[in-house]
């Protein structure tokens, strides 16, 4: 089911639609592929969003830089200095985290209209990104399929094909609250990771180094516990990259007994903890899970390569799960 949801300055119409299954309802947008909320229960049968979001198109026109529930990309999280080199020429970004290029630009993925179709129990957002878009070579194809699975999941699958050698990282941005709205911070809730490993980032949030160890630092969630503040970090997750999603994170709230479960494919996940949200938002009400590559992989052959070739295919699939306890 869609509906009208506004009007962009040039006249562009954007649509809503709405999801629902086996207890879980989903509103996405035509706009940046935004997951605007997710309305799931809690252990007493009570339904409330449980990602933030904003009522209206203004809002998210007037807030960009939280990328509230987008589909991120070209490339998902920083690119060092805004270039990157690639079979013997250097590309040069945007550079709107200066000096850094940051979520494919300043009109990356999540600020252009995608094309929707409905599919079983779900969308298929599509849209092409032409070569040269905010600097990244290839004329690219990208889809992503957003799903409710039998026990309500929301299942977001991707692909793209390009037609010169090109970089590829798409993640999805919600904030998760599984307090609902008006709880408060989420630094409560208790995060598992299935991650031994992390990268130590410099003063820009560029990976400085190699991956370190958790053990024994504040970034070892392989039991859970409370999440805190002041997390932008990537973990390296054990299972490494998989051709099909596992699962790697779960977050709960004790005051709802709201549970959500991350399974993805991709080797990495982003945590977020928000500490600079500002209006109509205080710091770290949601948590950001962003599965994805490591940050800076095209100027880091070390890391797992975000190189697209044409004749490949790009996959990636990411599956959060609701339950309570």
């Amino acid at each position: 089911m869609s509906e009208h949801f506004g009007t962009l300055p040039d006249g562009t119409p954007v649509h809503r639609w709405t999801l629902e299954r086996a207890g879980t309802r989903v509103r996405v947008l035509s706009y940046g592929g935004i997951v605007q909320s997710v309305e799931v229960p809690d252990r007493d049968g009570h339904a409330a969003n449980v990602v933030l979001g904003f009522a209206d198109l203004a809002g998210y026109l007037a807030h960009p830089e939280p990328y509230l529930g987008a589909l991120v990309g070209r490339y998902a999280n920083r690119i060092a200095h805004a270039r990157f080199p690639l079979d013997g020429v250097t590309y040069a970004l945007e550079p709107n985290n200066a000096p850094n290029s940051l979520h494919g630009g300043g009109r990356g993925f999540d600020k252009r209209v995608w094309d929707v179709a409905p599919v079983a129990h779900g969308l298929r957002l599509s849209r092409v990104a032409a070569h040269g878009e905010e600097g990244f070579p290839g004329r690219l194809e990208v889809s992503a399929t957003y799903t409710l699975d039998a026990s309500g999941a929301l299942r977001l699958a991707y692909e793209a094909v390009t037609d010169a050698p090109t970089v590829v990282n798409l993640t999805n941005h919600s904030y998760f609250n599984l307090g609902g709205p008006g709880s408060g911070a989420a630094s409560g809730h208790e995060l598992r990771l299935a991650a031994g490993r992390y990268t130590p980032v410099d003063a820009d949030l560029i990976p400085a180094g190699g991956p370190a160890a958790v053990d024994g630092t504040r970034f070892d969630f392989r039991t859970a516990r409370k999440i805190g503040v002041e997390y932008d970090h990537n973990f390296v997750l054990d299972k490494g990259v998989g051709g099909a999603p596992e699962e790697v994170a779960e977050l709960h709230d004790p005051a709802t007994g709201r549970v959500l479960t991350v399974a993805t494919t991709e080797p990495g996940i982003q945590v977020y903890t928000a500490d600079h949200l500002g209006e109509p938002f205080v710091p770290c009400e949601g948590v950001a899970l962003e599965t994805q590559h490591f940050p800076d992989s095209p100027n880091r052959p070390d890391f797992p390569s975000t190189v697209l070739r044409p004749g490949e295919v790009y996959r990636s699939e990411t599956v959060y799960g609701f339950s309570v306890r």
